[in-house]
């Protein structure tokens, strides 16, 4: 668990049952990760090194992911 918290600190900072940490934890992720995933995918556009931002595009996606259902498990109290 202890890993986790490293890696995904902000999904451990939401309350169980507190719907409003859920959402700004939930928007937190979705505006940071669209934005990175975004400027990401201008720069795949280059050929030479658009196969690494291309990987980095693809964790950044699993790493969003992966904090959206912590943040959804921490909320319904499963964490």
């Amino acid at each position: 668990m202890d890993f986790l918290k490293k890696l995904w600190p902000t999904p451990f900072k939401i309350e169980k049952g507190n719907v409003a940490s859920l959402i700004v934890q939930l928007v937190i992720f979705v505006v940071v990760c669209a934005v990175i995933g975004w400027l990401i995918g201008l720069l795949a556009g280059i050929p030479l090194i658009g196969i690494i931002f291309s990987l980095a595009g693809a964790l950044m996606e699993i790493y969003g992911l992966v904090g959206i259902v912590l943040c959804i498990l921490k909320f319904i109290g499963t964490v």
